[in-house]
């Protein structure tokens, strides 16, 4: 008798990082990348990508346009461990270091077909005035040594209690908005 071999799905995700809407800041680059469960395995694709440096339109929305395209296939036995994509968000600050200007992250769409996915984007920060000078005197300021954490839960919070907090997450308003499209 032959043993059944175990059956697997796919899932392709095809689309593009279209445009952000960041009203304090100019000449920024987006990189992306997926987390998703043990059972999954890309096949096909790039996992994870880095960006042009958009400037801001010209008319009244300021948008940055990336069109940023992503096109990658996972394979995995069963849905626990669903992909996400996260997103980082990177631009210069006043002395031309590269900074965080956004976190987020948005599970791909569990349905087939076209999806538009705003994400909403947040920074961490210094918790006393003294770090948060120093950091912005030596161009170093807080960020996720792993941008992968923002789609985990696991150990997230103490992470944030004990070393910074989070700006943006938590308010009504998001610092800023991230449009992602799919085909």
């Amino acid at each position: 008798m032959a043993t059944a071999s175990p059956s697997v799905f796919l899932l392709m995700v095809n689309g593009q990082v279209e445009s952000a809407q960041f009203p304090e800041y100019d000449d920024l680059y987006c990189k992306y990348c997926f987390v998703y469960g043990q059972d999954w395995a890309p096949t096909a694709g790039l996992e994870e990508g880095i960006s042009q440096i958009t400037s801001k339109s010209q008319d009244v929305r300021q948008a940055l346009v990336w069109n940023f395209p992503i096109d990658v296939t996972f394979k995995s036995t069963n849905p626990y461990g669903w992909p996400q994509i996260v997103l980082s968000v990177y631009g210069p600050d006043v002395f031309g270091n590269d900074v965080v200007r956004g976190y987020g992250a948005v599970h791909v769409p569990f349905s087939p077909g076209r999806h538009k996915r705003t994400i909403p984007m947040f920074v961490p920060e210094s918790t006393s005035k003294l770090q948060k000078f120093t950091s912005w005197f030596m161009g170093r300021r807080p960020e996720y040594t792993d941008p992968k954490v923002v789609a985990q839960g696991e150990g997230r919070e103490a992470l944030q209690k004990a070393v910074f907090s989070v700006h943006g997450l938590t308010s009504p308003r998001p610092l800023a908005l991230v449009h992602i499209k799919g085909t």
